[in-house]
């Protein structure tokens, strides 16, 4: 199974790209944030005769995830137990949807930005990732991705200059100790084994010509349960898909899986 992220950063004005990435990397699974639509309002008749069903979340022209798949989606799922709301009055917002497809529970995760440290959004954060993880408890013994952009660079190397995000979010001390508590309770970050080192980056601001110097973060991931990460192959990160007009401000992140055991 190839099972691939995406922050797209709307469904409706990418939908092209999206279609030639199904194409182009044969996926079977694509996980969508940002799609910025209600599911009504999504271009799904291309999807669907390429052979994909779509389970979709979102509310207006902000957040919204999705879950593509041609190997089943079933048990779809909006929102985790206990998940946060924002906003007044307090509500959920389209920032997770789970679905099995084709034997592996995938959640598209959209984590809340956080703003500033001294923001009440970032307090959201921190709470929002703490429910996450304490749903997240009775996932791991299935195998189960939490993929998606997390809006966490855990290691200075994941920014391209820690210096000048020394008072930003992504890289507070308690945003990067909640990427973690998921890591210390047997998530792994399937996708770092096969793209290592500094400069390794899936997401470039549109300002300066970021993507174009290299002067990005790393901050999209899929963490895998003990009963999937044994079965990862391969992953890497489409640096290209980054590239030219009309791109999203984040890569993809692909990751392939082999085939479960059989039973007995």
């Amino acid at each position: 199974m190839r099972l691939v992220t995406w922050n797209v950063n709307s469904l409706r004005s990418r939908i092209g790209r999206v279609e030639a990435l199904l194409a182009r990397h044969d996926v079977d699974v694509l996980a969508l944030q940002e799609t910025k639509a209600r599911e009504d309002q999504l271009p799904l008749l291309g999807l669907e005769a390429m052979g994909y069903e779509v389970a979709a979340a979102g509310t207006n022209q902000w957040n919204g995830v999705a879950i593509i798949s041609r190997v089943g989606l079933e048990d779809v799922q909006v929102g985790f137990e206990g998940m946060p709301g924002w906003g007044e009055p307090e509500a959920p917002e389209s920032r997770a949807l789970g679905a099995t497809c084709g034997g592996v529970r995938v959640w598209s995760l959209y984590v809340p930005n956080g703003r500033k440290p001294d923001d009440p959004h970032y307090l959201y954060k921190l709470d929002w990732l703490a429910r996450l993880r304490e749903a997240a408890q009775g996932w791991r013994g299935t195998p189960t991705a939490l993929v998606g952009d997390w809006n966490i660079a855990p290691r200075d190397e994941d920014v391209f200059d820690i210096a000048q995000f020394a008072r930003s979010t992504h890289v507070t001390p308690r945003e990067r100790a909640a990427f973690q508590g998921f890591l210390d309770d047997g998530w792994d970050d399937v996708v770092r084994p096969h793209a290592p080192g500094p400069d390794v980056y899936t997401y470039w601001d549109y300002y300066r010509q970021r993507f174009e110097r290299n002067r990005g973060l790393r901050i999209d991931f899929v963490l895998g349960s003990p009963a999937l990460t044994g079965r990862v192959t391969g992953a890497w990160i489409d640096t290209e898909e980054r590239a030219g007009t009309g791109a999203s401000d984040h890569a993809p992140v692909v990751v392939d899986l082999a085939d479960a055991p059989a039973a007995g």
